[in-house]
């Protein structure tokens, strides 16, 4: 077993998930360079995954229990927070799996591709990137930032430029999302005057204002 495998194992990270930064407090007494030579060892043998560079992810036969796909968006691209069809899915919303793990961010689009999955990151610009996101807390030991079903609606409505509430109104949802009109009904809009804030979309916060109107008087 090779030098850093068996220095993370003790650590015993959540999930097998770890970072350069990790690598570096547990090999302190190695140089930089050093550091990469032992990681590119690990990883030619198959101990370690490399998700994206600096991230890591110990093999399935050295780490006892797997990431939670929400946890790894969070790890790969940040600022961040899971949202649009894989919030919806998780909130039980929409019926369908969703097979690839939707985040939004306020950096940079990107998808990655990785051996546990493929993740994609649309920007959505806001000047309050945590407006209408929750703290989860989404297996044993890990948490992750999700959009509420409210937030996770303005971020779709968002990436989606050609929907709007004029021409589309609640048909979107319940049509081609193929959300339930009753469970809408249940969505809490405590947080409808600050996600609209925080959008910079006209677009957006129009039809979060009509579906407001249209659910909940």
């Amino acid at each position: 077993m090779q030098t850093v495998t068996e220095k993370i194992l003790r650590l015993s990270p959540p999930g097998g998930l770890f970072d350069e930064t990790a690598v570096r407090n547990l090999l302190d007494d190695r140089s930089e360079a050093a550091r990469k030579v032992l990681v590119h060892r690990a990883v030619s043998a198959g101990e370690i995954i490399r998700l994206r560079p600096g991230l890591f992810l110990l093999a399935p036969e050295f780490r006892k229990t797997h990431p939670h796909p929400f946890v790894v968006a969070a790890m790969l691209h940040s600022p961040s927070h899971v949202s649009l069809e894989s919030a919806l899915s998780h909130h039980g919303l929409i019926p369908e799996a969703v097979f690839q793990v939707g985040s939004v961010t306020s950096a940079r689009s990107r998808t990655f591709h990785t051996p546990v999955g493929v993740f994609s990151f649309v920007r959505v610009p806001s000047s309050g990137p945590r407006a209408g996101v929750q703290a989860l807390k989404v297996d044993g030991q890990s948490w992750a930032f999700v959009a509420t079903p409210l937030r996770a609606v303005a971020d779709l409505i968002y990436t989606r430029r050609d929907v709007s509430w004029a021409k589309d109104g609640l048909a979107f949802l319940t049509e081609s999302m193929r959300i339930e009109r009753d469970d809408l009904e249940e969505i809490s809009f405590e947080s409808l005057d600050e996600v609209c804030e925080s959008l910079r979309s006209r677009r957006t916060t129009d039809y979060l204002r009509g579906l407001y109107r249209e659910l909940k008087t």
